[in-house]
């Protein structure tokens, strides 16, 4: 999430950039590529191929539904990627999906918190990403003036 935003600021070509991107585009398409794209990927193949391992950092039993999980990931990812190289109206409705899918991660990982005293690092740390990237995505699309 951080390093996305080092990249824009530092004005690395974003992926599928344009000429005429603004800052902002550039912000966004890095979020979407990075973030909204590999980070979603690298769940993918946490909650299938080590399942277990990620299960227990979350204070989780391995269960089917992690594997749901990792599939909405997989979806999510490469809708991110394509995004990040496909024109700005692919933007507003990939970064919906995503941030709709973080933010009630989000909210159900404070609830294993509060109901569960689930304090797992990976309970906890994940809500950076939860809720930085929907935040992020909400910046770049005003800022834009997608949303």
């Amino acid at each position: 999430l951080v390093f996305a935003w080092i990249l824009t600021a530092v004005n690395v070509a974003a992926p599928g950039a344009v000429p005429d991107d603004t800052f902002m585009d550039s912000a966004m398409r890095w979020l979407l590529f990075l973030p909204g794209g590999f980070m979603f990927l690298a769940s993918f193949v946490m909650h299938s191929v080590f399942a277990k391992k990620t299960a227990a950092s979350i204070g989780w039993q391995t269960n089917g539904f992690q594997y749901e999980i990792a599939f909405a990931s997989l979806g999510l990812g490469l809708a991110g990627i394509i995004a990040a190289v496909s024109t700005s109206a692919a933007w507003l409705p990939i970064a919906v999906a995503q941030s709709v899918f973080l933010l009630l991660a989000g909210v159900n990982h404070i609830r294993e918190m509060v109901q569960k005293k689930n304090f797992a690092p990976g309970n906890t740390i994940i809500l950076i990403y939860d809720f930085g990237l929907p935040i992020s995505y909400a910046i770049a699309l005003i800022a834009i003036g997608a949303a």
